[in-house]
Formats: C-alpha cells, sequence, structure tokens
C-alpha cells in the first residue's frame, strides 16, 4: 500500500524558515487521480495546485517524485 497523504516541515532553528507542504492523492470524478500540493507558512494558508492523472499509480509515482524533492531542499 502507497501513502495517498504526506505532511512535510521546514523550520530552520532561529526561526528564519517555517515553511509546510501537503502532498494529497484523490480520486477525480472520472475515473483518474489528482494530486493536490498545498504549500506556504506555517501558520498561514497556503496555495495550492492540481495534477491530474489517468490512475492513482501515477499520481502516486508523481507524489514520490515531489517528496523526493523536497527532502534534499531540507523538509521532514
Amino acid at each position: 500500500m502507497f501513502p495517498t497523504v504526506l505532511r512535510l516541515r521546514r523550520t530552520d532553528p532561529e526561526g528564519a524558515v517555517r515553511r509546510f507542504y501537503l502532498v494529497t492523492v484523490q480520486p477525480d470524478l472520472f475515473g483518474g487521480a489528482a494530486l493536490v500540493v498545498e504549500s506556504g507558512q506555517l501558520g498561514c494558508p497556503g496555495s495550492t495546485t492540481t495534477r491530474f492523472f489517468p490512475d492513482e499509480g501515477q499520481a502516486v509515482d508523481a507524489l514520490s517524485e515531489v517528496v523526493k524533492r523536497k527532502v534534499k531542499q531540507g523538509y521532514l
């Protein structure tokens, strides 16, 4: 079973950076899947982007790519 919801956070010990990423895979109305990414500063509403895929497997693959990229940037 693959994760379909991931929460990532990046904070700087001095408090200069306080950001979050919430990445979810959700079914869409046409039998495919949507990758929904919400990001922003902790404590504030974030911005949301949505990408659509023909099936859930491709959306989960895209989710894993987003997570790899964000972990390299310091998100946990």
